[in-house]
């Protein structure tokens, strides 16, 4: 687990420090109607709201099997099922470590409207600044392709309320709908783990659209 102090020791910033939960219980049975409740910081949801499929995944951004499913899978998702209006999606934060937590907490700095553009941008140049020497210079440097600055890098990282929040989704994923893995997708309510290849989503996803 992550704490705000090892985020603001690590890019050599000053801060309060708050440590998530320890351990949870697994294996509740998500419900759809609870899966439905947005996240503290609002569900940022791509495609119809009319659609008849909801995908909801729970991610880590420093997870190579997310960053695997996001630059492989998810645009045949987006162009065969996202754009055509048959699903709705959306990324919840899951984040297993303090660099995780700090590529979403700039995610949501951003704003709603470059969120997906800040996480795809993490996720394809995920090797640039995980597992790197020095996290802080090589996350920098990522985020300044979308407009950061070294001053709003510092500030975002800084916000409290951004903190708790992106940890509060986390922790209601863990205890609520038993998610230990990342990546985690519900459809339609139903739990799979794993990054699924679009071969994978075809098959579940025929019998709920109709195929």
């Amino acid at each position: 687990m992550s704490s705000r102090r090892q985020i603001l020791e690590a890019f050599g910033l000053i801060g309060l420090s708050a440590v998530l939960p320890s351990s949870f219980a697994f294996g509740q049975a998500a419900k759809e109607n609870e899966l439905k409740v947005p996240g503290a910081l609002g569900d940022v949801f791509l495609g119809q709201d009319d659609a008849k499929v909801t995908i909801i995944e729970y991610a880590s951004m420093t997870c190579p099997h997310c960053a695997h499913f996001h630059t492989t899978t998810f645009p045949a998702l987006k162009q065969k099922y996202i754009d055509t209006g048959k699903v709705r999606f959306t990324l919840r934060e899951f984040p297993f470590d303090p660099l995780a937590v700090a590529g979403f907490m700039l995610a949501r700095c951003n704003g709603n409207d470059k969120y997906y553009a800040m996480v795809d941008l993490l996720f394809t140049q995920q090797k640039a600044w995980v597992g790197t020497p020095n996290p802080s210079e090589s996350l920098l440097a990522t985020v300044k392709q979308a407009g950061f600055t070294q001053e709003s890098f510092e500030a975002c990282l800084k916000n409290q309320a951004i903190y708790d929040a992106v940890n509060a989704v986390r922790d209601r994923g863990e205890k609520v709908f038993g998610v230990d893995s990342t990546p985690t997708f519900f459809i339609n309510g139903q739990k799979q783990s794993g990054a699924l290849s679009i071969e994978e989503l075809d098959k579940l996803l025929a019998p709920l659209l109709g195929g």
